[in-house]
């Protein structure tokens, strides 16, 4: 199947939907970032882990933030289309992840393949694949 293009609402509440993520990510606001997945989503991050379910990943990522400083996931370039019923959209994503002192870190560069449904409350990623294309340090200094 070819896939379709899609109106202009459903573009933008799916690219709300990306920002909205790493916007809880960044504030570290975990009740935000359960509103993006669905109950029984599937996450594959490649070799950083897998989950399913949105407790899973949810808890997760907390542990894997709580020691952190701040960190920046900024979310661009969504190409969203439908191929029959399932809404895809595939985004570039530049993260900067910052460790406690807030001055060394690392950059990972990538993009996610994501699968939505619309819910009662609006879209919701059931499944996503994370592929990195570079992860490098930054040097001591560099942020702060």
């Amino acid at each position: 199947m070819t896939p379709t293009a899609l109106d202009r609402e459903v573009r933008q509440d799916v690219a709300d939907l990306l920002v909205r993520y790493a916007t809880a990510i960044d504030r570290r606001d975990w009740s935000l970032f359960r509103t993006c997945f669905t109950p029984d989503c599937e996450a594959d991050y490649g070799d950083i882990g897998s989950w399913r379910g949105v407790e899973a990943i949810t808890e997760w990522m907390e542990r894997a933030h709580a020691g952190l400083g701040h960190t920046m996931h900024r979310i661009s370039n969504q190409q969203v289309s439908s191929v029959g019923d399932v809404v895809a959209a595939r985004s570039y994503v530049d993260a900067i992840i910052l460790g406690p002192d807030n001055r060394t870190g690392t950059r990972a560069i990538g993009f996610y393949d994501d699968e939505f449904v619309r819910t009662d409350e609006g879209w919701k990623i059931a499944r996503r694949r994370f592929t990195r294309l570079l992860q490098t340090g930054l040097p001591r200094g560099t942020a702060g």
